[in-house]
């Protein structure tokens, strides 16, 4: 099991072609078992092929990656119902390795933000786990998101809007900018995102003095490994981190220390950022862990009467777990604590939810292949007149509360109870 935060992938494009299929081996191979890999379909969620796109990841990660892929699917804040968001949350909270990749920055930012997808992505990276955001996605983690199709394809001014700032949660003040050497324009100059050097250089001067902008070139991946406190370039391109009127380039192969996403000197590594959990208890209040630790013990109840489809301790650990999320509010948990005690009950009624759909349907439906196998049997018999044999199976399935009933078509057969 993971002892230390995982990595922070961030790829300028290529994520699905031949320049990252090492990469990504590496990566998931790299993971603790049982390397779950979970593909976030957001990005592309208002593309009339968003599914085909989703469905080109699975088959790359089968066929080039040799691992599989399996697509969370959150196209849409507003059109997804309750239960298929919640089965999307699950699926990222399972996550050993996410990728997020092609779509709209500026429409990932705006599907996401209210929902919990960017506190489980941090927690899942945290926890050890690799998130790997290229192309679209990768402008989307920083403090800013470039609005790409806005500025680019329908004339607006030049403006930065919010991204999800994953990357501030590990102590990173940064502007992620792929394509970086793009050149599709030919004629004109399509560097820098589609910007152009020129109009690139106007956006700059917009943000605030701290902000760091990381800039990728195409098929090329940074590799943040948040444990090992180092970045590693790999792919075909360079990796450019610019800090007011400092540059540093790196090209593939190349390490370095991780304090430089941080602007501090090259020869330094920043120290990872606490846990709030770990911070100072004030006087007088009870510690944290109290309440946790009532959390987690329901929690391994809740999977003990999971894997043995014990339906009573299921039930209780979702009551426990409830009275616990009450009594912690009445002791002035905090509301970050409720919440995420909140998110644990929820996700486990969409693992009761995929239980239910994926266990046994209803007696007659598990009783079917049984009893028709039976009723051919007897039909056998009563065409060999064989009459004793095929009454002994009508009465055997008789005292099973099995009622037959013979009909010009043939035998019909219900449950007496319904």
């Amino acid at each position: 099991m993971a002892t230390g935060p995982g990595k922070i992938v961030l790829m300028g494009s290529g994520e699905l072609t031949a320049t990252m299929v090492e990469v990504h081996k590496e990566l998931i191979a790299a993971l603790d078992p049982p390397h779950r890999a979970v593909f976030l379909d957001t990005p592309a969620g208002f593309q009339l092929n968003v599914d085909q796109i989703s469905e080109t990841a699975v088959q790359y990660f089968k066929h080039r990656v040799q691992h599989p892929l399996t697509v969370a699917s959150f196209k849409s804040a507003e059109g997804i119902s309750s239960y298929d968001a919640e089965n999307a949350f699950h699926t990222l909270r399972q996550a050993d390795f996410v990728l997020i990749g092609p779509g709209s920055p500026t429409y990932t930012v705006r599907q996401t933000k209210q929902s919990p997808i960017p506190d489980i992505l941090c927690k899942r990276v945290e926890q050890g786990g690799c998130l790997v955001a290229a192309s679209a996605a990768a402008l989307t983690v920083g403090r800013y998101t470039l609005p790409v199709y806005e500025i680019y394809k329908v004339g607006e001014e030049l403006h930065w809007v919010d991204g999800m700032n994953i990357l501030a949660y590990f102590g990173f003040d940064l502007v992620v900018v792929p394509h970086w050497n793009n050149a599709e324009g030919g004629t004109h100059d399509t560097r820098r995102c589609f910007m152009g050097d020129a109009r690139f250089r106007e956006l700059a001067a917009m943000l605030p003095e701290d902000v760091i902008i990381l800039g990728l070139d195409e098929h090329t991946a940074c590799i943040i490994d948040l444990g090992r406190q180092q970045v590693t370039v790999r792919g075909i391109g360079r990796v450019v981190v610019t800090h007011g009127d400092r540059t540093a380039v790196y090209t593939k192969g190349e390490i370095f220390p991780l304090g430089v996403l941080r602007g501090e000197d090259g020869d330094s590594v920043a120290a990872a950022r606490p846990s709030p959990a770990q911070g100072p208890v004030a006087a007088g209040q009870e510690p944290a862990s109290t309440f946790w630790d009532r959390v987690h013990g329901i929690e391994r109840n809740f999977q003990e009467g999971i894997d043995s489809r014990d339906h009573e301790k299921i039930t209780s650990a979702l009551l426990e777990l409830d009275r616990a999320i009450w009594q912690g509010k009445q002791d002035r948990e905090s509301d970050e604590t409720i919440s995420e005690a909140r998110e644990i009950l929820r996700d486990q009624m969409t693992v009761v939810g995929a239980a239910l759909k994926s266990g046994p349907g209803t007696r007659t439906e598990c009783l079917a292949p049984l009893v028709n196998a039976f009723l051919e049997l007897r039909n056998r018999f009563r065409k060999n007149g064989q009459y004793p044999e095929a009454d002994a199976i009508r009465d055997c399935l008789h005292r099973a509360d099995i009622r037959i009933e013979d009909t010009p078509e043939g035998a019909r057969w219900h449950i007496r109870d319904q």
